[in-house]
């Protein structure tokens, strides 16, 4: 028996996290107004709670315009949509990304081209992303990952320099702020996902900001199954789909809104006393500040392992043995999107990939991106943000199972690490 929860020890807490979401007798009161209204649907567009939030959401993010929509996933789609994406156009993504991010990108007939990401932030790696800019290259889609940004001082002026348009996927970054300026609200549009793990979310849904009022119109008639905008000042018709957000949803967005501020700073102080302690430790990097995001998203934290200082036990010892001493957290949370699991791609079933080649793009084969397939296959560790809502105690407890678990490193060895890795799935795999 060895002194490690995985080897028999006991664990280092036996204390469940407090549960994620939280909600209040606001959500309670703005989900009875809801049912007792009787308009719970997205139509008539647009529907009291949605409305209210979108303004509110994007006054917050410093953008002029805002709409719910009922994903995140939808949400880019639709941001590729406003800016006139067209089959057979280019659109850069990271390769260190939810797939959710690129399928939009094969939903209207466009080819994403994966470009690496920077070690230092696992954001899109903005220095390797002119070389592949080509004639047929209309966006940039950079993730702000974690609590990081893409390098937005590089890709804005490179975006101007080309033509191109930036959408920015938001999922982590809700309330985030980029030389003060709000996440999304820096390129052409921003894309967020208010899914069940994020910092803000109703289970499902999304929004779209922009300060460009035409992009806004083309969103919002999307959406609304081609149906003309508010404003309908562009006077803008296409086909669209119903992926309006319900009022249900709608509602509990907005008293979490209110909250997000107060919960970020209790977030962040725990996550600076977390760095506070964890620094310097052999085998555990912690990437690199950022001065310029001047309000952070204290949405995923992320540390590095480096086998190689840990006598080459690989991370998926390290999450399992985390994990049985009561402290969640993921390996896989990511992977190289051509690599995943849910992305099973045939190129016979995107036009796109074909046309004007000698033969169709195969997306899964022709990449490699080192830094994401060492990120989510050997270096990066999660921790979801609703572990740091607490005090200092629950921060502790993390710390000292990561102290724990490096300080028995060596009775993980000969452990059988398939059977650990199979127990550490990717997020993709148990998430719809």
């Amino acid at each position: 028996m060895g002194k490690l929860a995985i080897t028999g020890g006991e664990p280092t807490r036996t204390k469940r996290f407090d549960a994620w979401p939280i909600y209040t007798d606001k959500e309670r009161q703005a989900l009875e107004d809801v049912l007792t209204n009787q308009k719970w649907g997205g139509q008539p567009f647009p529907g009291k709670h949605g409305d209210a939030f979108g303004k509110k959401f994007a006054e917050f993010h410093t953008a002029k315009y805002g709409q719910a929509v009922n994903t995140g996933t939808v949400a880019i789609q639709a941001a590729l949509k406003a800016i006139d994406i067209r089959p057979g156009d280019e659109v850069i993504v990271p390769a260190y990304t939810w797939e959710g991010t690129v399928g939009p990108v094969l939903l209207v007939n466009a080819v994403p081209v994966f470009v690496d990401v920077d070690p230092d932030t696992y954001c899109l790696d903005a220095k390797l992303v002119e070389q592949a800019i080509t004639p047929k290259t209309r966006a940039f889609l950079p993730v702000h990952l974690g609590m990081r940004f893409a390098d937005l001082d590089v890709l804005v002026p490179l975006a101007a320099k080309h033509g191109i348009k930036i959408i920015e996927d938001c999922a982590h970054a809700h309330g985030g702020m980029w030389r003060g300026k709000g996440a999304g609200s820096i390129g052409d549009l921003g894309a967020f996902s208010f899914q069940s793990s994020k910092l803000i979310t109703s289970g499902e849904g999304g929004a779209v900001i922009t300060n460009n009022l035409e992009y806004f119109e083309r969103v919002q008639s999307y959406i609304n199954t081609g149906r003309r905008s508010v404003t309908d000042e562009f006077h803008h018709r296409m086909i669209g789909f119903n992926y309006r957000l319900g009022e249900f949803q709608a509602a509990v967005l907005g008293p979490q809104l209110e909250r997000l501020p107060e919960q970020a700073k209790i977030r962040q102080a725990n996550m600076e006393y977390f760095e506070s302690r964890l620094c310097g430790t052999t085998g555990i990097g912690l990437l690199k500040p950022e001065p310029r995001i001047t309000r952070l998203a204290p949405y995923g934290y992320v540390l590095k392992y480096y086998a190689d200082q840990l006598k080459d036990i690989p991370r998926a010892a390290f999450v399992a043995a985390l994990q049985l001493e009561g402290i969640p957290c993921d390996g896989r949370f990511y992977e190289p999107v051509y690599r995943s699991s849910l992305f099973p791609l045939d190129p016979t079933d995107y036009p796109a990939l074909s046309w004007g080649r000698p033969k169709p793009l195969d997306l899964r084969n022709m990449y490699k991106c080192p830094a994401s397939e060492r990120a989510a296959y050997h270096e990066a560790v999660w921790f979801s943000h609703h572990l740091f809502l607490g005090g200092k105690e629950n921060v502790d407890s993390i710390v000292d199972a990561i102290f724990k678990v490096l300080q028995n490193i060596e009775e993980l060895r000969g452990l059988d690490h398939r059977a650990i890795a199979d127990q550490n799935l990717s997020r993709a795999d148990r998430e719809s």
